[in-house]
């Protein structure tokens, strides 16, 4: 008799699968009778917050998801968007943030993989990939072991892969301490008329399981990843899948060279919840029943339950729904690639999911109310909460030279290289701007000049004092990334990390970050096409700063036209495009407040939509007839860093005007929105300029580039020099267990 009939259906039991009593009513007046082991199962994969979406569908649906580019957006495996000459390019963020603090190499690793297989089922070849990490105090001792392990899991997949790392983030915070976020994306090019989808079609038609066997590992995931973590933390070890890129790159060749046969009517990665979701979301997509035979499944282990295969997340796998006709010709291409072909089930027109394991029927249920009729929650929310303004004579005071010093040489502003080093970024040999710029930027192959540019941003102290504009920022931050290297901003991709939802002032973070994501993706003509929510980022009641991720995709139509950070020469005008009358004045939430006075208060800046679209659209036009030399976005830090950065980038420094009858300390390190510093020839001034008043833009001349030092007004003149000291030392001396660690935690 087999385990999954005989197993009794407990309230503990039922509770240990992340349902609550009112879901499991729901259950039963669904089905009409008590559950199997296995059923329960499913439903919790089914049902959970990772996979349903539960608490966020409402406010999700608020989105824009449509554009004149946009052919898919979100609720296939992957967004998708028409870049001209009938190429798309294919993307996606998901996070593996849970898996990634349990079993910090594998987690990651399995993310990055988790998230090319969603881009490669819909019948593109990855590209590129970014990755957004947080982690916890750099003097919390679990850090360097946790950045230590997902960087090498993030390079170690995706370099063994082969697909460039082109960019991403990473950052400390205390908040993170217990919840660190690992959030992977992945781009790939396809052909307009070959994209494929997951929608089963055809009554009586092959379902086959592609790829790698079935183990036991990640069994559940999909549940932990939708639950708060506490001191039974290692205990979910065994939940954590285990990745082999090489298998991958299997796969991807075998999947490629199988579309092309015309043999794919469906495919979709096994994903979260594994069979379970790929079987039931094709199935219901397509009004279908699906009936598997889980003694065909292949498998690594010996006496594997229906449960076990049916939860099972083990990687490097796919469901496909398959033209009879064309089956010896579909297992000839995954034999040659040493990879699995089975068929395992087949398409009924009676709307059930049954599962057959040893001649039993272990599972059989209603299979668009699986999907269809999770539960769907409107979670109370408390009013929006915005941090109270500084008052007017709040400006704590620091010596500007020594104060660029310290922000260069911090843990959040100082390079990222020993991080980006371990990754890959040239591999396919299209990479044409690496990590360190605004923005990474990849040649499409077959085009002589067309390329793609990638960013991936957010600001959560932002998000925190205030989630409807700090929703706002992290939309247009990462456009105006993409702009800033000449770049048209297409579409975006967004990974919502946040808290437990059952709390009204986390739910209201989470509604008002979408608000305020929403407008600005109207407002910037930045639809939102694909994206992840990951809620639950507590660990005993202690939540992580509310994370909105946007990854972003911009098209560039000669690459050769592109702008970067780096000074291109000596003696060039330096322009502040979008500057407010004093260039700079808002110093809530800034990091100079927070690395130089140990303060996180006053309010985020405000986002003007409106101005952001303006000034992009100037800054774009100057790129794109060869007036902006040098282009950066001003963000974290202000003009001062920006302008360091520049300088760093080039060796080339640059001397900043002083602002007469204003304080130095917002000139230089206010975080007001809107603004790209850019430098251009002294013989075109007067042209930029007149284009600058001419499209409403305010554009002063701040400064001149030239010589070997960064002077800030009238502050003492800081040595590239020893500012690249100060920057390139952090990261390595923290890895090391050196002075990093230390300047860290004062």
């Amino acid at each position: 008799m087999n385990i999954s009939n005989t197993r009794p259906i407990t309230p503990d039991l039922i509770a240990s699968h992340g349902l609550k009593p009112d879901e499991y009513e729901r259950i039963l007046s669904l089905i009409g009778r008590e559950p199997t082991f296995t059923e329960l199962g499913i439903f919790s994969a089914m049902w959970n917050e990772h996979c349903s979406y539960k608490s966020s569908k409402k406010w999700l649906r608020t989105l824009p998801t449509k554009g004149p580019r946009v052919i898919q957006g979100p609720g296939e495996n992957a967004g998708v968007v028409d870049i001209d000459d009938g190429d798309v390019v294919v993307f996606k963020m998901e996070s593996h943030n849970h898996p990634s603090y349990i079993e910090p190499y594998q987690g990651a690793a399995t993310g990055v993989g988790g998230i090319l297989r969603d881009v490669f089922t819909m019948g593109a070849r990855p590209i590129a990939a970014m990755n957004a990490l947080r982690f916890g105090a750099p003097d919390h001792p679990k850090t360097r072991h946790l950045v230590a392990g997902v960087v090498a899991g993030v390079g170690g997949y995706g370099n063994s892969f082969g697909v460039p790392t082109v960019g991403g983030e990473v950052e400390f915070d205390a908040r993170y301490n217990g919840n660190i976020l690992v959030n992977a994306f992945a781009a790939g090019l396809a052909k307009s008329d070959a994209i494929f989808l997951s929608e089963a079609k055809g009554v009586g038609l092959p379902v086959v399981y592609l790829g790698a066997k079935t183990g036991r590992d990640g069994v559940g995931g999909a549940t932990m990843a939708s639950a708060e973590f506490d001191e039974s933390i290692e205990e979910k070890r065994p939940t954590v899948q285990v990745g082999d890129p090489f298998t991958e790159k299997c796969l991807l060749e075998a999947c490629l060279e199988l579309m092309k046969t015309g043999a794919v009517i469906a495919i979709q990665d096994m994903g979260a919840a594994g069979l379970t979701c790929s079987a039931v979301e094709m199935g219901a997509k397509g009004d279908l029943g699906i009936e598997l035979y889980l003694d065909q499944v292949p498998v690594r282990e010996e006496r594997m339950s229906a449960y076990e295969m049916m939860l099972s997340e083990s990687q490097e796998r796919m469901l496909m729904v398959l033209r009879p006709e064309k089956e010896e010709e579909a297992k000839a291409i995954f034999v040659k690639w040493g990879l699995d072909f089975a068929i395992v089930g087949k398409t009924t027109d009676d709307l059930r999911f049954r599962v057959i394991h040893q001649g039993e029927e272990v599972a059989n249920l209603p299979i668009k109310e699986l999907g269809d009729e999770a539960p769907e929650y409107d979670r109370p929310w408390t009013p929006a909460k915005v941090a109270a303004p500084l008052a007017s004579n709040d400006v704590p005071q620091a010596d500007v030279a020594e104060t660029l010093l310290k922000l260069v040489g911090s843990a959040n502003n100082s390079s990222r290289r020993w991080v980006y080093e371990q990754y890959d970024t040239l591999i396919q040999g299209n990479s044409v701007q690496l990590p360190g710029g605004d923005a990474g930027v990849v040649r499409v192959e077959g085009h002589a000049k067309k390329a793609l540019a990638f960013s991936s941003d957010v600001t959560p102290r932002y998000v925190e004092a205030d989630a409807f504009e700090g929703g706002k920022q992290a939309v247009a931050e990462c456009w105006r990334n993409i702009t800033a290297t000449g770049a048209l901003p297409l579409a975006a991709t967004d990974n919502l990390n946040f808290g437990n939802p059952e709390r009204p002032e986390i739910m209201s973070q989470l509604v008002h970050a979408i608000k305020g994501i929403g407008e600005a993706c109207t407002a910037l003509d930045f639809p939102i096409v694909s994206g992840n929510v990951s809620l639950y980022n507590e660990t005993n009641g202690q939540g992580i700063l509310p994370t909105p991720t946007i990854g972003g995709v911009g098209l560039l139509k000669d690459w050769t036209k592109m702008a970067r950070i780096r000074f291109a020469e000596q003696g060039q005008a330096i322009l502040l495009a979008g500057a407010p009358a004093s260039w700079g004045t808002h110093l809530g939430q800034s990091v100079y407040l927070r690395d130089i006075h140990g303060r996180t208060d006053g309010p985020a800046p405000h986002v003007d939509l409106a101005h952001e679209k303006k000034v992009g659209d100037f800054v774009r036009a100057l790129i794109a007839d060869g007036l902006a030399t040098a282009v950066h976005d001003c963000s974290s830090g202000g003009i001062a860093l920006a302008v360091a950065e520049m300088a760093m980038a080039s060796g080339i420094g640059a001397h900043l005007n002083q602002l007469n009858d204003h304080d130095p300390i917002p000139v230089f390190y206010g975080e007001d929105q809107g603004r790209y510093v850019i430098t251009v020839k002294e013989s075109n001034l007067t042209k930029v300029q007149e284009r600058a008043e001419a499209a409403g833009v305010f554009c002063p001349w701040i400064g001149r580039t030239g010589g070997s030092w960064v002077t800030l007004g009238s502050a003492r003149p800081v040595s590239i020099e020893q500012l690249r000291s100060a920057h390139e030392s952090w990261f390595p001396d923290f890895m090391e267990g050196g002075s990093g660690t230390v300047a860290a935690a004062e």
